[in-house]
Protein backbone atom coordinates (compact mmCIF):
# COMPACT_ATOMS: atom_id res chain seq x y z
CA UNK A 1 0.00 0.00 0.00
CA UNK A 2 1.60 3.43 -1.14
CA UNK A 3 -0.82 5.64 0.55
CA UNK A 4 0.76 7.32 3.51
CA UNK A 5 -1.43 9.35 5.29
CA UNK A 6 -4.47 10.24 6.56
CA UNK A 7 -6.30 13.55 5.59
CA UNK A 8 -9.78 13.33 6.93
CA UNK A 9 -11.30 13.67 10.60
CA UNK A 10 -13.46 10.65 10.22
CA UNK A 11 -12.67 7.55 12.25
CA UNK A 12 -10.44 5.48 9.75
CA UNK A 13 -9.19 1.77 9.78
CA UNK A 14 -6.20 1.79 7.32
CA UNK A 15 -3.55 5.26 7.52
CA UNK A 16 -1.68 7.52 9.75
CA UNK A 17 -3.39 10.19 11.84
CA UNK A 18 -0.41 12.43 12.92
CA UNK A 19 -0.19 12.60 16.88
CA UNK A 20 2.18 14.84 17.61
CA UNK A 21 3.22 15.56 20.92
CA UNK A 22 1.66 11.80 21.86
CA UNK A 23 4.04 9.27 24.15
CA UNK A 24 5.20 6.09 22.84
CA UNK A 25 4.10 3.69 25.96
CA UNK A 26 7.75 3.39 27.29
CA UNK A 27 6.29 -0.45 29.17
CA UNK A 28 5.51 -1.84 25.65
CA UNK A 29 7.62 -5.14 25.19
CA UNK A 30 9.15 -6.56 22.47
CA UNK A 31 11.72 -9.60 21.49
CA UNK A 32 14.81 -8.32 19.74
CA UNK A 33 16.16 -10.59 16.94
CA UNK A 34 17.95 -12.35 19.67
CA UNK A 35 14.63 -13.38 21.39
CA UNK A 36 15.50 -11.08 24.30
CA UNK A 37 12.86 -9.43 25.96
CA UNK A 38 13.17 -5.20 25.66
CA UNK A 39 10.96 -2.49 26.40
CA UNK A 40 10.64 0.01 24.30
CA UNK A 41 11.24 2.92 26.91
CA UNK A 42 14.71 1.28 26.81
CA UNK A 43 15.48 1.49 23.45
CA UNK A 44 14.19 5.18 23.23
CA UNK A 45 16.74 7.24 25.42
CA UNK A 46 17.38 9.67 22.52
CA UNK A 47 16.29 10.55 19.09
CA UNK A 48 14.71 7.82 17.60
CA UNK A 49 13.64 6.87 14.31
CA UNK A 50 10.52 4.42 14.50
CA UNK A 51 8.89 2.25 11.38
CA UNK A 52 6.17 0.20 12.05
CA UNK A 53 6.16 -2.23 9.50
CA UNK A 54 6.25 -6.53 9.03
CA UNK A 55 9.00 -8.31 7.59
CA UNK A 56 7.15 -10.22 4.76
CA UNK A 57 5.86 -7.12 3.52
CA UNK A 58 5.03 -7.71 -0.09
CA UNK A 59 4.59 -3.88 -0.94
CA UNK A 60 5.54 -0.69 1.13
CA UNK A 61 7.81 -2.25 3.90
CA UNK A 62 10.63 -3.47 2.16
CA UNK A 63 11.48 -0.65 -0.16
CA UNK A 64 10.84 2.05 3.45
CA UNK A 65 13.58 0.15 4.72
CA UNK A 66 15.98 -0.29 2.12
CA UNK A 67 15.41 3.67 1.38
CA UNK A 68 15.82 4.11 5.36
CA UNK A 69 19.46 2.45 5.53
CA UNK A 70 20.27 4.15 2.15
CA UNK A 71 19.46 7.48 3.86
CA UNK A 72 21.17 6.72 6.99
CA UNK A 73 24.42 5.10 4.76
CA UNK A 74 24.25 8.66 3.07
CA UNK A 75 23.44 10.87 6.38
CA UNK A 76 26.48 12.61 8.07
CA UNK A 77 24.39 11.74 11.06
CA UNK A 78 25.99 8.68 13.35
CA UNK A 79 23.46 5.81 14.03
CA UNK A 80 24.47 4.86 17.54
CA UNK A 81 25.72 7.97 18.77
CA UNK A 82 23.15 10.99 17.35
CA UNK A 83 20.34 8.79 17.05
CA UNK A 84 19.32 4.95 16.85
CA UNK A 85 16.54 3.24 14.97
CA UNK A 86 13.56 0.60 16.27
CA UNK A 87 11.52 -1.60 13.59
CA UNK A 88 8.32 -3.29 14.96
CA UNK A 89 6.20 -5.84 12.93
CA UNK A 90 2.94 -4.92 13.14
CA UNK A 91 2.35 -8.63 11.90
CA UNK A 92 1.76 -11.22 15.66
CA UNK A 93 2.99 -13.88 14.41
CA UNK A 94 6.23 -12.68 12.85
CA UNK A 95 9.22 -14.16 14.97
CA UNK A 96 12.34 -13.27 16.32
CA UNK A 97 14.24 -15.55 13.53
CA UNK A 98 12.69 -13.29 10.97
CA UNK A 99 13.54 -10.25 12.62
CA UNK A 100 16.93 -11.51 12.84
CA UNK A 101 17.12 -11.93 9.12
CA UNK A 102 15.66 -9.15 7.68
CA UNK A 103 18.13 -7.25 9.83
CA UNK A 104 21.30 -8.89 8.44
CA UNK A 105 19.76 -8.22 5.01
CA UNK A 106 19.65 -4.56 5.52
CA UNK A 107 22.98 -3.97 7.69
CA UNK A 108 24.95 -5.98 5.34
CA UNK A 109 24.15 -2.82 2.64
CA UNK A 110 25.98 -0.13 4.41
CA UNK A 111 29.47 1.15 3.06
CA UNK A 112 29.93 3.02 6.96
CA UNK A 113 30.18 0.84 10.08
CA UNK A 114 26.97 0.53 12.18
CA UNK A 115 26.56 -0.82 15.38
CA UNK A 116 24.08 -3.69 15.59
CA UNK A 117 22.50 -2.28 18.28
CA UNK A 118 21.80 0.92 16.83
CA UNK A 119 18.68 -0.16 14.57
CA UNK A 120 16.83 -2.94 16.51
CA UNK A 121 14.20 -5.15 14.37
CA UNK A 122 11.44 -6.15 17.41
CA UNK A 123 8.29 -8.36 16.94
CA UNK A 124 5.53 -8.87 19.58
CA UNK A 125 2.14 -9.91 20.51
CA UNK A 126 -0.84 -8.05 19.75
CA UNK A 127 -1.32 -6.28 22.68
CA UNK A 128 2.14 -3.94 22.72
CA UNK A 129 1.70 -3.89 18.96
CA UNK A 130 -1.40 -1.81 19.42
CA UNK A 131 0.09 0.05 22.39
CA UNK A 132 2.47 1.67 19.85
CA UNK A 133 0.40 1.23 16.69
CA UNK A 134 -2.34 3.01 18.75
CA UNK A 135 -0.36 6.02 20.26
CA UNK A 136 1.26 6.99 17.17
CA UNK A 137 -2.01 7.39 15.14
CA UNK A 138 -0.94 3.99 13.00
CA UNK A 139 -3.95 1.74 11.40
CA UNK A 140 -3.50 -1.46 10.07
CA UNK A 141 -5.62 -3.83 8.40
CA UNK A 142 -4.98 -7.50 8.52
CA UNK A 143 -6.84 -9.33 5.00
CA UNK A 144 -6.26 -12.81 4.90
CA UNK A 145 -1.86 -13.35 5.01
CA UNK A 146 -1.46 -9.68 3.97
CA UNK A 147 -1.94 -6.39 6.18
CA UNK A 148 -3.02 -3.32 4.62
CA UNK A 149 -1.42 -0.28 5.90
CA UNK A 150 0.64 2.88 5.41
CA UNK A 151 4.12 4.36 5.93
CA UNK A 152 5.97 6.43 7.09
CA UNK A 153 9.05 7.18 9.42
CA UNK A 154 8.02 8.95 12.78
CA UNK A 155 10.40 10.21 14.94
CA UNK A 156 10.71 10.09 18.75
CA UNK A 157 12.63 12.24 21.14
CA UNK A 158 14.30 10.89 24.61
CA UNK A 159 11.05 10.71 26.52
CA UNK A 160 9.32 9.01 24.09
CA UNK A 161 7.57 11.85 22.66
CA UNK A 162 6.40 11.90 18.76
CA UNK A 163 7.74 15.26 17.10
CA UNK A 164 7.57 14.37 13.62
CA UNK A 165 6.48 12.53 10.77
CA UNK A 166 8.14 11.64 7.47
CA UNK A 167 6.58 10.07 4.58
CA UNK A 168 8.68 9.16 1.29
CA UNK A 169 8.35 10.43 -1.93
CA UNK A 170 7.06 8.37 -4.55
CA UNK A 171 7.38 8.08 -8.18
CA UNK A 172 6.44 5.32 -10.64
CA UNK A 173 10.30 5.80 -12.48
CA UNK A 174 12.37 6.06 -9.20
CA UNK A 175 10.34 4.36 -6.67
CA UNK A 176 10.40 5.89 -3.75
CA UNK A 177 12.41 7.78 -1.70
CA UNK A 178 13.87 9.75 1.69
CA UNK A 179 15.99 13.12 1.06
CA UNK A 180 18.94 13.26 3.54
CA UNK A 181 18.48 17.25 3.96
CA UNK A 182 14.75 15.95 5.67
CA UNK A 183 15.93 13.01 7.33
CA UNK A 184 18.89 14.96 9.15
CA UNK A 185 16.67 17.93 10.19
CA UNK A 186 13.74 15.40 11.33
CA UNK A 187 16.50 14.18 14.08
CA UNK A 188 18.05 17.56 14.76
CA UNK A 189 14.81 19.26 15.37
CA UNK A 190 13.73 16.02 17.63
CA UNK A 191 16.83 15.80 19.47
CA UNK A 192 15.43 19.82 20.39
CA UNK A 193 12.01 17.75 21.70
CA UNK A 194 9.77 20.35 18.46
CA UNK A 195 6.82 19.32 16.90
CA UNK A 196 6.99 20.03 13.34
CA UNK A 197 3.66 19.00 11.20
CA UNK A 198 4.09 18.06 7.88
CA UNK A 199 1.55 19.35 4.99
CA UNK A 200 -0.46 16.10 5.58
CA UNK A 201 -2.05 18.82 8.42
CA UNK A 202 -1.97 21.38 6.80
CA UNK A 203 -4.43 20.07 3.58
CA UNK A 204 -6.51 18.24 6.28
CA UNK A 205 -9.39 19.85 5.44
CA UNK A 206 -9.45 19.26 2.20
CA UNK A 207 -9.04 16.01 1.03
CA UNK A 208 -10.63 12.58 1.80
CA UNK A 209 -8.73 9.36 1.87
CA UNK A 210 -10.64 6.82 -0.01
CA UNK A 211 -10.18 3.30 1.47
CA UNK A 212 -11.29 1.52 -1.35
CA UNK A 213 -9.29 2.91 -4.01
CA UNK A 214 -6.73 3.27 -1.90
CA UNK A 215 -5.68 7.29 -2.89
CA UNK A 216 -7.13 10.64 -1.64
CA UNK A 217 -9.91 12.77 -3.42
CA UNK A 218 -11.23 16.60 -3.28
CA UNK A 219 -13.56 16.91 -0.67
CA UNK A 220 -16.05 19.58 -2.47
CA UNK A 221 -18.24 19.52 0.47
CA UNK A 222 -15.69 21.03 2.97
CA UNK A 223 -14.24 23.00 0.52
CA UNK A 224 -17.23 24.80 -0.80
CA UNK A 225 -18.45 24.91 3.10
CA UNK A 226 -14.25 27.11 3.93
CA UNK A 227 -15.05 29.23 0.51
CA UNK A 228 -18.39 30.19 1.73
CA UNK A 229 -17.01 31.26 5.33
CA UNK A 230 -13.90 32.91 3.44
CA UNK A 231 -16.23 35.34 1.32
CA UNK A 232 -18.66 36.19 4.26
CA UNK A 233 -15.62 36.93 5.77
CA UNK A 234 -14.81 39.19 2.89
CA UNK A 235 -18.14 40.44 2.62
CA UNK A 236 -18.43 41.68 6.44
CA UNK A 237 -14.67 43.29 6.44
CA UNK A 238 -16.12 45.53 2.88
CA UNK A 239 -19.22 46.49 5.41
CA UNK A 240 -17.25 47.00 8.29
CA UNK A 241 -14.83 49.38 6.20
CA UNK A 242 -16.78 51.15 3.79
CA UNK A 243 -17.67 54.71 5.00
CA UNK A 244 -20.65 55.79 6.05
CA UNK A 245 -22.97 58.60 4.02
CA UNK A 246 -23.56 62.15 6.44
CA UNK A 247 -27.10 62.35 6.25
CA UNK A 248 -27.77 66.34 5.50
CA UNK A 249 -30.99 67.82 7.37
CA UNK A 250 -32.11 70.13 5.19
CA UNK A 251 -33.09 73.68 6.39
Amino acid sequence: MMSSFVLSDEKIDIGIDERLGSVIPKDAMFFDEAGNEVLIGDLTSGPTVLTLVYYDCPGICNPLLFELSEVMNRSELEPGYDYNVVSISIDKYETPELASKKKKEFLSGFDKDISEDSWKFLTGNIENIKKVTESAGFYFKREGDELRHAGALIFIDGNGKICRYLFPSYSENYGYGILPFDFKMAILETSQGKEIPTIARVLRFCFSYDTEGQNYTLNFTRIFGIGILILAGIFFIIIKLKPKKEIVKAR
